[in-house]
């Protein structure tokens, strides 16, 4: 249920592919409202509080989907925001304040179970959103770099503490953590 209409949450698809935007959109169609746009520009002209979730795509020639990510955050824009690219994951996305990441091509299944975990919580608990979002982070990272590339980067040593205090917490707090969890993890980002 979306949070500002009452019917099906409403998802912006934004990719300077016509052919991808559409295609992501349609196999949306099955549980969301999902509207395609093909620029950062467009997806800056429509996002806000009537859309739960973008699916956002990183390299665009307009406006970069990053700057599109930072603006939409800068905005106050609180919805769901899924980077869906096919940019390979580096460092500098710890520092980036999206809620999921998923690597290109992404299959009509990951893509609405990844939605359906962020959109489909009875309850929101901020904690559990930020253990997601790190837990996004840290899992393209620990694909994508070697072991002494993390190693060696204080952010992700900081990260992947908190992850870890979150878990524990988490874990006492609520009874269905682990499952939660196991679900999240089925999710195949790549």
């Amino acid at each position: 249920m979306s949070r500002t209409t009452g019917g099906p949450p409403r998802v912006l698809v934004v990719d300077d592919e016509h052919d991808v935007a559409d295609t992501q959109a349609l196999k949306l169609g099955e549980r969301y409202e999902a509207t395609a746009v093909y620029s950062g520009q467009a997806a800056l002209d429509a996002a806000g509080p009537k859309f739960d979730a973008v699916l956002l795509d990183r390299r665009m020639p307009d406006v970069h989907g990053d700057d599109v990510l930072s603006q939409l955050r800068e905005r106050g824009y609180d919805g769901v925001i899924i980077m869906l690219t096919a940019v390979d994951a580096d460092l500098n996305i710890l520092e980036m304040p999206f809620d999921d990441y998923l690597q290109k091509p992404v299959d009509q299944s990951t893509l609405l179970s990844t939605l359906d975990q962020h959109l489909d919580r009875p309850q929101e608990d901020d904690r559990l959103d930020e253990y997601f979002r790190i837990s996004s982070k840290l899992s393209v990272l620990e694909r994508e770099k070697s072991a002494s590339q993390l190693e060696s980067s204080t952010e992700y040593t900081e990260l992947k503490e908190r992850a870890r205090e979150l878990e524990w917490v988490l874990q006492a707090e609520n009874d269905d953590f682990e499952e939660l969890k196991e679900t999240y993890q089925s999710i195949c980002r790549s």
